[in-house]
């Protein structure tokens, strides 16, 4: 569903991203993991077209959209959830999710999302400024799927997040990845919450792959040890 090769982002003159590739499938989880700084959010902001790309391929489902603006890549079917969340704070719960609706496939939110989050059912005329943290990452993740995205990327969705609310986030990707043919990439620190709910974890430093494994073929100790670089 999501396919990069050779992919190199700079920031000016300065090379962040080395000829990175991956790919990811329809009803699989990948993790990207690594230390603050190591290029996570860069890559995300690469692949949805907030930053340019100096050389390689993005392709979802076949279509290159490396050259694409972001609108473009989101009507292609990616769709991405950034770090710090940045839901709209003086619009209610509804009003949010409504603003990640392709009006083209849908006029209503889907009652899915309310099965997958249903705080935010309880909560839907309270505004968005008004939610936790962990309430404002979902509602973050709800009006990415509100789009019905082929690939759903997010980055650092644990992020300041207590433990309970982290569970339900791992049990909502799990069962969204289950019930549609979604390719998930999400960007991660947390080596707990990428073990239980990826099939495959890549590991970057410096802009660059250092290591990559199906999960059921991880050394725990060996991608701490990356990790801890």
């Amino acid at each position: 569903m999501l396919e990069v090769t050779d992919l190199r982002v700079s920031y000016g003159q300065s090379e962040v991203i080395h000829g990175l590739s991956l790919s990811a499938e329809p009803k699989k989880i990948l993790a990207v993991m690594g230390r603050n700084g190591t290029g996570k959010s860069t890559l995300f902001r690469a692949l949805i077209g907030l930053l340019p790309t100096r050389a390689g391929s993005i392709k979802v489902g076949g279509v290159e959209i490396s050259k694409k603006e972001s609108f473009e890549r989101v009507a292609e079917g990616v769709a991405y959830v950034p770090q710090g969340r940045m839901i709209f704070s003086t619009l209610t719960v509804l009003e949010n999710i409504e603003t990640g609706l392709n009006r083209e496939r849908a006029r209503k939110i889907p009652k899915r999302i309310f099965d997958l989050f249903p705080v935010l059912w309880d909560m839907r005329k309270r505004r968005g400024g008004n939610l936790s943290g962990g309430q404002q990452q979902q509602l973050a993740i709800a009006r990415a799927l509100a789009s019905e995205p082929r690939v759903l990327l997010l980055d650092e969705p644990t992020e300041g997040i207590q433990p309970s609310i982290i569970k339900e986030i791992g049990r909502a990707l799990k069962q969204i990845n289950e019930e549609n043919e979604i390719a998930i990439v999400v960007s991660e620190q947390v080596m707990a919450f990428a073990l239980d709910v990826a099939a495959a974890v890549l590991v970057l430093d410096r802009g660059e792959v250092v290591y990559e494994c199906p999960r059921d073929d991880v050394v725990p100790e060996t991608l701490a040890r990356h990790l801890s670089i």
